[in-house]
């Protein structure tokens, strides 16, 4: 009777442990106080640098903690649709507090991953990072004109110069 009480009693403190370790690692980061304009155009600076080494056109949009605008620009050549799925890049960022890789991660598994395409602002395309600085996410910035990874690589750069 002793040992099955002390294994209930293990076996529960086990789960809540594991729920503990889930629940930490899942958790989004909070918002900080939301980025300026000299560490926004700090940020699309380097993404365009990375874009640039490629010999990639692109659109970069970065936006504040509540999807706001804060910084745009277009390289030359860039293809006219990339200025508004730059925008939406960066704001589903800023808005869902994680990359927009994660939303085509889960789009690409199908079946009920499928549910993210009902998401209003969801975008399941890489190229869209949120911001962080001080641990707290501050914006994010959303990359559009190549392949949704190099997409993703230009935002990549782009973010981290603020690390």
């Amino acid at each position: 009777m002793p040992q099955q009480i002390i294994r209930s009693i293990l076996s529960i403190l086990m789960l809540v442990m594991f729920s503990t370790i889930a629940c930490a690692q899942t958790a989004p980061p909070a918002y900080g106080m939301p980025v300026g304009i000299d560490n926004a155009k700090k940020v699309a600076a380097a993404a365009v640098a990375e874009a640039r080494k490629n010999n990639w056109a692109m659109a970069f949009a970065v936006v504040d903690t509540a999807g706001n605008l804060v910084y745009f620009e277009k390289m030359d050549n860039t293809q006219t649709g990339s200025v508004n799925v730059a925008i939406e890049k960066a704001r589903s960022a800023a808005l869902f507090k994680r990359p927009t890789k994660a939303f085509q991660d889960v789009v690409a598994q199908g079946g009920v991953g499928l549910r993210i395409l009902g998401l209003e602002g969801a975008v399941p395309v890489d190229g869209g990072i949120p911001i962080i600085e001080g641990g707290r996410i501050i914006g994010a910035i959303g990359a559009s004109g190549g392949t949704s990874e190099q997409d993703g690589q230009c935002a990549q750069a782009g973010v981290s110069v603020l690390k």
